[in-house]
């Protein structure tokens, strides 16, 4: 049996937290949690390192921003794959994310089947 792709959800709506992690569950992920920026900053200095995110912008105590660049400064988290889920739709929004190395953004609301269609493409094998 092959080990399921860890997906990290920084996230800090219970909602949207439970519609992703019923789907990555039942896409064959293991949804990790993450509810503030606070807590998602600790997760970034910790051992495990997942093989997706999924990030908000808006954060209690640190933003997504913050969050995605911390990222992309830990050798260990640089290439991991970063889609940015937010309600933030403003065109200045959505290029400071890619700016800072997201790999996809999203705007709220979320399409479930969408997000999942987005993540697949990190797992493809290689042809």
């Amino acid at each position: 049996m092959t080990k399921k792709p860890k997906i990290l959800i920084i996230e800090d709506s219970p909602v949207i937290v439970g519609m992703i992690s019923f789907m990555l569950t039942r896409e064959g992920y293991e949804p990790l949690v993450v509810e503030d920026g606070g807590k998602a900053m600790e997760f970034l200095q910790g051992q495990v390192v997942p093989d997706a995110v999924i990030l908000d912008i808006l954060l209690p105590y640190v933003d997504g921003f913050e969050l995605l660049a911390e990222m992309r400064r830990i050798p260990a988290w640089k290439e991991v794959p970063v889609i940015m889920l937010t309600a933030k739709s403003q065109e200045s929004d959505v290029i400071r994310g890619l700016d800072l190395g997201a790999n996809d953004y999203l705007v709220k609301p979320l399409r479930p089947m969408e997000l999942a269609a987005r993540l697949r493409r990190y797992f493809r094998p290689a042809s």
